[in-house]
């Protein structure tokens, strides 16, 4: 008996479709598309090398975008719309929503094949579960299955946040992940050689796949933890996962990194570093200043796409 898929689609303003992408590859890994026409009469030609567009495509709502997001049949669509809308609502994106099915033999066979073992900085290889991949040289690889996950690794802020992981994780070293999704950064840092991560977040269904898909990559070993709490509002939060940690990475949005650094210096050891990203980059300067009235001086800020990453560090 064939088994249906869960489809969402979600119809945004063509100019927030880059924020509602973000937050829709936090919820399915590998099951999304997006119909995207604003540029259409003007990209259209130069990407096609052609001047006829179809009257078809000429007729497309170019003021709006629809992402399509897609459930796996074992995974309760309900969770990936109360955090899809939480979400949006908290980026105050309108949206519409909605909702139906296709046949697994139309969705879940087809799309595996246009996901593959995907390199993101100079070491880490993403790489879905069915894959059989065999790293070179000094690679490491991070296996994630599809299903209910928030972030893969695939989107640029992630990407930013990878590459700069890269960097700074050292054997041994502590992390902890503010605003964890599926725990794709604590895996990563927990591969490139980190002796402990603590994954936050606000969502309890983040901090349970994100537990999941730790264990599944066989990176935990008591290694790490993933826990929902507010770090705003919940003052038990240093007694509860201690402090002194070598890195902090948050891939939030720029409201939420603001609103949290005030407690950057708490959690970060003197000398310890914090990596920033989910910034679009018109308001990275923003992010820069809050991370100095912290107190933390600013290592490096890098653009990739639109997105903004702010390195900063504690001082000794």
């Amino acid at each position: 008996m064939d088994q249906h898929w869960t489809e969402l689609q979600v119809s945004v303003p063509a100019q927030e479709v880059d924020t509602a992408a973000a937050i829709a590859q936090m919820v399915v890994p590998y099951g999304i598309y997006i119909e995207d026409y604003s540029d259409l009469v003007t990209e259209a030609p130069r990407i096609a090398h052609i001047d006829l567009i179809d009257e078809d495509l000429l007729a497309k709502d170019r003021e709006t975008a629809i992402i399509h997001i897609y459930i796996n049949p074992e995974e309760n669509p309900a969770e990936a719309i109360s955090y899809l809308t939480r979400q949006l609502d908290r980026q105050q994106i309108p949206y519409q929503l909605g909702t139906g099915s296709v046949k697994e033999e139309d969705w879940a066979y087809g799309w595996k094949k246009y996901y593959h073992p995907t390199l993101i900085g100079q070491r880490v290889v993403v790489c879905p579960t069915w894959e059989d991949y065999q790293p070179q040289g000094d690679q490491v690889v991070v296996r994630l299955d599809p299903g209910l996950a928030f972030g893969t690794g695939t989107h640029q802020t992630t990407r930013l946040c990878i590459r700069q992981l890269e960097r700074y994780v050292v054997p041994g070293c502590s992390l902890l992940d503010m605003g964890c999704g599926s725990g794709i950064l604590s895996m990563v840092a927990l591969a490139l050689g980190a002796g402990r991560a603590v994954g936050i977040d606000i969502d309890p269904t983040a901090a349970r796949i994100a537990r999941e898909n730790v264990e599944q990559a066989g990176l935990n070993q008591g290694r790490f933890a993933a826990l929902c709490a507010d770090v705003i509002q919940d003052t038990t939060l240093p007694g509860r996962i201690g402090t002194g940690f070598d890195l902090i990475a948050a891939n939030i949005v720029a409201d939420a990194i603001v609103a949290v650094c005030p407690s950057f210096p708490t959690f970060l050891r003197p000398g310890g570093t914090v990596i920033t990203s989910g910034i679009i980059s018109e308001r990275m300067g923003e992010v820069s200043a809050a991370l100095r009235a912290q107190g933390l001086e600013i290592v490096e800020e890098q653009e990739s796409e639109g997105w903004a990453a702010v390195i900063a560090r504690l001082p000794q």
